[in-house]
């Protein structure tokens, strides 16, 4: 490892955490074009565009985070690139204009029985835990990760997200210790945890937590929104990371979320688009759940799983 530490701003950017690799690597256009020809299968058409994408991730393994979600391998580069177009926007606290990006295409199952129109989550063939910009990530102690989530709204509204989990605070309900983001979860999605062992909560007293912290992520939608719209998406997501992270929004967190809207639905009407934004910071609380269950412990950040086995009921 060259250098130091890369000191992460609330305009956040990941680079290398100084948890492995190079301290100079940056991002540029030809990782860029290689993150988004991983994710959609196809080589890019507008390289301008996505020489930014891996703004969001790790330099030395970002290709490997955007095949998360089709939408999130362009997210970012259409949220740094600042063009004129309604749809993104990147909030820390509210939003600034963006450009738009490609179709998002979430994976999930069919709704369970009685859950008419909901969506639970399906993250087979998503690329989550400890890789791309998840890698070397840490949340209160334990591993973090890259997590995914999605959701489809009665009226077939789809609302995903994205998280890149390296948090200073917590993950962990202070009663019990159960994922504090599992409780948004949807039927079926975290059925297989429950809380662990007393003694296992007791037992668990992490180590200072590294002062260089940024949960980012982003938030998408295949509605059709108004940058206005995409802000207040983004910003109602921060709920979501709120709810999961405890504290979130810290002196040393650069904690930053971009909205997303592709615009292959018509635009919401008032009450679908209410019921669209609560949706959207229920799944970044459970796509920060996913990330630190997906994660792969290691020396200094065991994974969830590691420290509290008991709280593994069956397998999912």
């Amino acid at each position: 490892m060259e250098g130091g530490v890369v000191p992460i701003v609330p305009a956040a950017v990941i680079f290398d955490l100084g948890r492995g690799g190079t301290f100079r690597a940056v991002p540029d256009a030809t990782l860029g074009t290689a993150a988004y020809d991983a994710a959609t299968g196809a080589p890019v058409t507008n390289a301008a565009t996505t020489s930014a994408t891996t703004s969001a991730t790790t330099s030395a393994t970002t290709s490997a985070t955007t095949s998360a979600t089709t939408s999130a391998a362009t997210t970012s580069a259409a949220a740094v690139n600042g063009g004129g177009a309604a749809g993104v926007s990147g909030s820390a606290a509210l939003g600034s204009p963006a450009a738009a990006s490609p179709a998002l295409h979430p994976e999930r199952t069919p709704a369970p029985d009685g859950e008419a129109g909901a969506g639970v989550a399906c993250h087979r063939g998503a690329v989550r835990g400890s890789v791309g910009a998840g890698t070397g990530a840490m949340a209160g102690g334990l591993a973090g990760g890259t997590g995914t989530a999605s959701a489809v709204l009665p009226d077939g509204t789809t609302v995903a997200a994205l998280a890149i989990v390296n948090a200073v605070g917590s993950v962990l309900d202070p009663l019990d210790a159960t994922l504090a983001g599992a409780r948004y979860g949807l039927p079926g999605e975290f059925d297989h945890l429950g809380p662990p062992a007393p003694e296992e909560a007791r037992a668990w007293s992490p180590a200072n937590t590294p002062s260089f912290n940024t949960t980012i992520g982003v938030v998408a939608t295949d509605r059709t929104l108004t940058k206005a719209q995409c802000g207040k998406l983004a910003a109602v997501a921060h709920d979501g990371l709120a709810r999961a992270i405890r504290p979130a929004h810290t002196m040393t967190d650069g904690d930053t979320i971009f909205g997303l809207a592709t615009c292959t639905r018509p635009a919401p009407a008032h009450d679908t688009l209410q019921d669209l934004l609560a949706a959207a910071a229920d799944v970044f609380s459970r796509a920060v759940a996913d990330a630190v269950l997906s994660a792969t412990g290691r020396a200094g950040a065991p994974a969830y799983l590691d420290v509290f086995p008991s709280a593994l009921r069956s397998r999912p």
